[in-house]
């Protein structure tokens, strides 16, 4: 099912590659071990603004020259930015591996950081938080964020501010894109019809240098695990705010109900997932069917749980109109109180866990889903999880476990609400949160 293949590099650089002879497709990926929660808070939002800037021209092409490279290559090319890594990973046909290498190893390494351009991409991540405003989902996010992680850098804006992404000259840029996005950081998994050696071969050509061995001039103590606040803040401690923000411009009121959970290392991860999906993560889960389909009131609802290195949580969302934000809170409330009283059932249990090895069984069809597995799991767990032992995890989970996780964690005095949107004369309190 899986032909993983993995060199160590001296310089800290991982190499994986899953290899896929049946399929047509390559999906390179380049993922650093850094984000917005190592920045120092005066550089806040310059991982994401390097993710961007890269694109904007090298010493060998132009910022068009790559855009048309990019669209020839066939255009599935990603770059992401979260608190904790920045990716970028492109797709292509399997023929076209070496020039999609080229292309993407150039950006990383030789870009050119132009004033100009840099200037100019200021003005377009400042409008992006524009964007974000007018979005109400999105600046919910925002707003949650800050206040449950109050003081810590995972609560900080990933695209910064535009006072902070305002400083990101040609200097700062380039002595902070050498300092972090180095060789150690470097996880570079492939996933296709593609051989192992060769994206070896191409990883450590003398045109990517650093990638193999670090930038001529810089400091190899520099680099890697060691050069930022690799603490991320320390383990943080999650506030559990009551936080409701006006805006009567919007029609819909969202809103978020919150605990802390498990971390990503986390042994009870795949019963955490489990527990999420019951509560409401699919048209059959508890909440979908008692909010949307019993009573009509959102469209939009559902659970996530975001899982981080050393903390975790889990949130229900919902979109709903003004005057029935209460009734959508009670109904959430009351399915968290229920779960911790009386826990799930065996049957809830085996659908969630069909559920869960169909979504793992398919993604393995798709190179990008897989490149990007493999590459989770080294950066979390310095090694590769089989999907066997996944799977083999998750049928071990039972229904005294998902009780006792929702016990340890929805408690009353955790539980955090956000909500936004025209909600004069809404009321909330504690008790109207309370689970136990």
């Amino acid at each position: 099912m899986e032909d993983i293949r993995t060199t160590r590099h001296e310089s800290g650089l991982t190499i994986l590659t899953d290899k896929m002879p049946g399929v047509r497709s390559a999906t390179l990926g380049f993922f650093f071990r850094t984000g917005a929660r190592f920045e120092p808070a005066e550089l806040n939002g310059i991982s994401h603004f390097i993710e961007h800037v890269v694109f904007k021209g090298t010493r060998n092409r132009t910022a068009l020259e790559i855009a048309v490279e990019q669209d020839r290559l066939g255009g599935n090319f990603d770059a992401f930015t979260t608190h904790e890594e920045t990716g970028f990973a492109i797709k292509v046909i399997d023929d076209q591996t070496a020039a999609a290498f080229d292309l993407i190893a150039d950006m990383l390494t030789n870009s050119s950081f132009d004033e100009k351009e840099l200037e100019s991409e200021q003005r377009v991540i400042i409008e992006e938080m524009k964007m974000t405003e007018d979005s109400p989902e999105d600046y919910l996010g925002e707003i949650f964020n800050e206040s449950v992680f109050a003081g810590h850098p995972l609560g900080t804006n990933i695209a910064g501010t535009p006072d902070t992404v305002r400083k990101f000259d040609t200097g700062v840029t380039r002595k902070y894109h050498e300092q972090h996005f180095t060789a150690a950081n470097l996880v570079i998994a492939a996933a296709g019809n593609i051989e192992h050696d060769e994206i070896v071969d191409l990883a450590v050509s003398p045109a990517f240098r650093w990638l193999s061995g670090g930038r001529p001039g810089l400091d190899s103590s520099a680099g890697g695990q060691q050069d930022s606040r690799r603490d991320g803040g320390g383990t943080p401690k999650l506030a559990a705010p009551i936080v409701v923000k006006q805006n009567k411009n919007l029609e819909q009121a969202h809103l978020i109900i919150a605990t802390p959970f498990v971390s990503a290392r986390d042994d009870r991860r795949y019963a955490a997932d489990l527990l999420a999906n019951i509560i409401g993560g699919g048209t059959s889960s508890r909440l979908w069917q008692k909010i949307r389909e019993d009573r009509g009131l959102a469209y939009s609802v559902g659970t996530s749980v975001a899982m981080y290195q050393d903390c975790g949580i889990f949130t229900i969302f919902a979109g709903t109109s003004p005057e029935q934000t209460a009734e959508v809170v009670d109904i959430s409330v009351a399915e968290m109180r229920a779960v911790v009283k009386n826990g799930i059932r065996e049957s809830e249990l085996e659908l969630a866990k069909q559920q869960s090895r169909a979504s793992i069984l398919l993604s393995l069809e798709d190179s990008a889903a897989r490149a990007a597995s493999i590459a989770q799991t080294e950066m979390l767990y310095g090694r590769h999880i089989p999907v066997e032992e996944t799977l083999a995890k998750i049928e071990t989970v039972t229904a005294g476990e998902l009780h006792d996780l929702a016990r340890e964690y929805f408690k009353t005095e955790d539980v955090a609400f956000t909500a936004l949107g025209n909600l004069k004369g809404f009321k909330i309190d504690r008790d109207r949160l309370a689970i136990s």
